[in-house]
């Protein structure tokens, strides 16, 4: 069938079954994926002016490279599916730029030749990848994960396999599945004295998406190592400490109810996970041609406003684990803010919020409200 996205024509097979998350040649559903990746692109070319190569490792239909040729990039697309490279070839010519097909495994191709900028959007885990995309990329590594039950801990041993870390399946799992991710990934740029700093990031329609800025030193691999650690979750309370480092100091009793059921995960990524100038930046670049603009302004207005703590709340399983009906987020929210605690909403989903309370603190705040 033809479809039509961003400033593209594209000749993509029909959907193969009804419901299934990830097409083999093009997904519909991650049309807001690649708007993003195309704003993203343009932002950081005004950040990096020297970037000027684009590694699409995984093209299939080739949408992503089209997309990257049209707007300038000098694109390489690969597949080891011959089918997808024959496809990709075809909407390269359809649209009438230029780009290089190579059909190969990727980690053929980053091993071959360096690249600016690398994108890796595979099926299920990109770990397999990362080794090669850190090791010849200057500058900027995209990275598509959709394994996200393995990465959030209700896939355990399948997320200690993929990630060497461990995951916890908690209230605030989707954001686990973010830490995580880029805890391995900043792990497996270290091993090439490669630094990194997430500069977007987010998890949407299950899977997690980031951008990662690269700076090709030993010490910035350090200050990026200093960034992980562990969190410590109570499974009676809710309550989570975070403790920096890569040699786990659990807690072994939670300070807030005395449980003995404490989780600890990790090594999770601690650090900020965006970056607000370049959200601004890319927010500049969201034009009409985009179908999912309005969506991705929103999605990016909320990123810019969240709180960099390393774990978000459900408001609703605060108030079922305390007994207590759940009221309006807003007036929630607002109730927190009057007593002198920083909040905000997460993208994470309608009734998460991040804040600098304690879970203590949170039921002191609102419990009165809510049992009115």
């Amino acid at each position: 069938m033809r479809v039509t996205e961003g400033n593209v024509e594209l000749e993509v097979p029909g959907e193969q079954t009804e419901g299934f998350e990830e097409s083999v040649f093009y997904n519909p559903r991650q049309e807001l994926n690649r708007d993003l990746t195309i704003a993203a692109l343009r932002a950081f070319r005004d950040r990096e002016p020297r970037a000027e190569t684009y590694l699409d490792a995984m093209t299939a239909s080739g949408v992503r490279g089209v997309r990257a040729a049209k707007d300038g990039w000098d694109v390489t697309c690969c597949d080891v599916d011959p089918d997808a490279v024959s496809l990709a070839r075809e909407n390269v010519e359809r649209n009438d730029c230029e780009a290089t097909l190579e059909r190969a495994n990727a980690n053929a191709v980053m091993h071959e030749s360096m690249f600016d900028v690398i994108d890796l959007d595979p099926f299920g885990t990109p770990m397999p990848f990362a080794d090669a995309a850190f090791a010849n990329c200057h500058n900027l590594v995209c990275v598509t994960a959709t394994d996200t039950a393995p990465l959030c801990g209700a896939h355990l041993n399948s997320g200690k396999r993929s990630y060497a870390s461990v995951p916890r399946n908690t209230d605030y799992h989707t954001e686990m599945g973010v830490r995580t991710l880029l805890s391995a990934l900043a792990r497996s740029a270290a091993r090439f004295d490669v630094g990194v700093t997430p500069i977007l990031t987010h998890a949407t329609s299950h899977y997690v998406r980031t951008y990662l800025e690269l700076e090709r030193k030993s010490t910035a691999a350090d200050r990026s190592l200093e960034e992980l650690g562990y969190l410590s979750h109570c499974e009676d309370c809710l309550h989570r400490e975070a403790t920096p480092g890569l040699i786990a100091e659990p807690l072994e009793r939670c300070p807030n109810c005395d449980g003995e059921r404490i989780l600890v995960a990790g090594p999770v990524w601690l650090g900020a996970i965006q970056d607000d100038e370049f959200l601004e930046a890319v927010r500049r670049e969201l034009t009409d041609e985009f179908e999912t603009a309005e969506t991705v302004q929103d999605l990016l207005e909320t990123l810019a406003a969240e709180l960099e703590v390393p774990t978000y709340y459900d408001q609703h399983k605060l108030c079922k684990n305390w007994g207590l009906p759940a009221n309006a987020m807003d007036d929630f929210l607002a109730t927190l803010r009057e007593a002198g605690y920083r909040t905000s909403r997460t993208h994470y989903g309608g009734t998460t919020f991040k804040s600098d309370a304690t879970v203590e603190e949170i039921f002191d705040a609102t419990a009165g409200d809510l049992r009115e």
